[in-house]
């Protein structure tokens, strides 16, 4: 057992054109994601018409989303373009916290923005009375709480083993179970059982996610006219798309974790799972939500006749 006071972060190969490469493409899709999660949350906080309970959830989706992959992507570039690889102690639990904290908080998120499609679709003349903005209020704030117990438990459950040998994690970042592998032998039970007692939690949630949208779907199939299912499918399916990214994502992730492959590959889907749903959450909401990319576009087309004007 030996002392560690700070790990080193191998996930990508030690090679410096390569290492330029990766900073570029992480910089890139960090900057994308930057850019079209305050597009959506600059567009639902200035926009009257976009003040609806979605649209409030839809605003702290992307908060979640901007802080979600700051937790990972700048240390990341930081390091390829320094060579340095190493991050403390205290650094790396922080930075499990923060992971478990916001993957915890998005997951809990879009379980309320599940019940929130299905109030307006089941029960369109209670809507404004069931989710109201006090209730909304809390429905976010329990989200952001249960995000905050999942990533303690979590971090007091990985760091409660004592670590033999190498400080070597061949991950861009900390996660848990590569941290894990690290620990000694027969010490990592109660990490464990957290794990355990959170999958059955999830897999809770992901019932009653599918429930919801089981009655979704039979209510708009009851819909009369054809113009009114699209138009009650068209609110759901940005809201289904990011679920079925985040889980698939994350179903994918701990598969590779659990079955044998190579490091570069479970790196590799580790960005997938760190990376995809940040970047891709804005882009399915503008292209898939019209209001949305109706409200964008007018921005766009008011920000380029005054600069017109200007000129």
């Amino acid at each position: 057992m030996t002392n560690i006071t700070k790990f080193l972060l191998v996930g990508f190969p030690d090679d410096q054109v390569l290492q330029r490469l990766y900073a570029a493409f992480f910089s890139l899709v960090y900057l994308v994601a930057l850019m079209g999660n305050l597009l959506i949350i600059t567009l639902t906080t200035i926009d009257q018409h976009l003040q609806s309970p979605m649209y409030f959830f839809l605003k702290n989706l992307s908060l979640i989303d901007i802080c979600y992959i700051s937790v990972t992507v700048p240390k990341s570039v930081m390091s390829f373009l320094t060579n340095s690889h190493s991050i403390s102690f205290v650094g790396c639990a922080s930075q499990v916290f923060l992971v478990v904290f916001f993957a915890g908080t998005e997951f809990a998120l879009l379980l309320v923005m599940s019940y929130d499609r299905y109030v307006a679709i089941c029960c369109p003349l209670h809507y404004h009375v069931i989710m109201n903005r006090d209730s909304c209020v809390q429905m976010v704030t329990a989200s952001w709480f249960s995000g905050g117990v999942y990533g303690s438990i979590h971090v007091a459950g990985t760091f409660s083993v004592h670590f033999c040998g190498s400080n070597i994690v061949h991950q861009f970042f900390c996660d848990v179970p590569s941290l894990l592998t690290l620990g000694c032998s027969g010490e990592q039970i109660l990490e464990y059982v957290f794990i355990i007692v959170s999958c059955c939690f999830g897999f809770i949630c992901f019932i009653l996610l599918v429930v919801s949208y089981v009655y979704i779907f039979s209510t708009v199939l009851r819909i009369p006219s054809a113009k009114g299912r699209v138009k009650s499918l068209s609110t759901c399916l940005p809201h289904l798309t990011v679920v079925t990214l985040f889980l698939f994502s994350g179903i994918i992730t701990y598969l590779a974790k659990n079955f044998k492959s190579s490091s570069s590959l479970k790196v590799l889907i580790s960005v997938l799972y760190t990376v995809l749903p940040p970047t891709m959450n804005p882009l399915i909401y503008s292209l898939r939500n019209w209001d949305i990319h109706q409200r964008s576009g007018k921005i766009a087309v008011v920000t380029g006749l005054s600069k017109i004007k200007n000129v």
